[in-house]
């Protein structure tokens, strides 16, 4: 059964004033990759992530960044990406208990009702081209190319909840 998050769910944006997650949702869905900056795991997978976002942008959903930190420490870890991409901070992880996830990273597609559909957790190119391929057939848009070389191989994520 898919997992209904709740619509007045804070959404805190990098350099943004907090909106409920049904403001973020009323025109497009949410891509969100969550990522924790203070593990290892995070950091091998930042720039895949924020490639397979990228490859995504031209679908009708939002390219988002979730990262369990303050502005400070989201700004800093992101480096340049954090002016690429829309970035939720999420110091409390309120959202990713939200989603109930387990292990970041994470992939994450949340639809118009606020539903996710679709989630990986942890790194396995497979199942993160499962929840782009629906993205694809929900926005009519093509997945990107999962895995390409110079992505790590597998590994598991890090305790969601620190």
């Amino acid at each position: 059964m898919a997992t209904k998050l709740p619509l007045d769910l804070e959404l805190s944006p990098l350099g943004g004033e907090p909106r409920e997650l049904e403001q973020w949702l009323t025109t497009f869905h949410l891509a969100t990759v969550v990522l924790d900056p203070y593990t290892n795991e995070s950091s091998w997978l930042l720039k895949t992530a924020t490639r397979i976002l990228g490859q995504l942008r031209g679908a009708h959903a939002r390219m988002t960044l979730l990262v369990t930190a303050d502005a400070q420490d989201a700004r800093s870890f992101l480096g340049p990406y954090a002016d690429q991409f829309l970035v939720f901070c999420d110091p409390h992880r309120t959202a990713v208990k939200a989603m109930e996830l387990t292990q970041i990273p994470a992939f994450v597609f949340v639809t118009v009702d606020g539903t996710i559909e679709a989630k990986a957790e942890g790194w396995n190119a497979h199942e993160w081209l499962e929840v782009t391929k629906v993205i694809s057939v929900t926005t009519k848009w093509r997945p990107p190319t999962i895995p390409v070389a110079s992505d790590p191989g597998p590994f598991a994520g890090s305790p969601a909840l620190g």
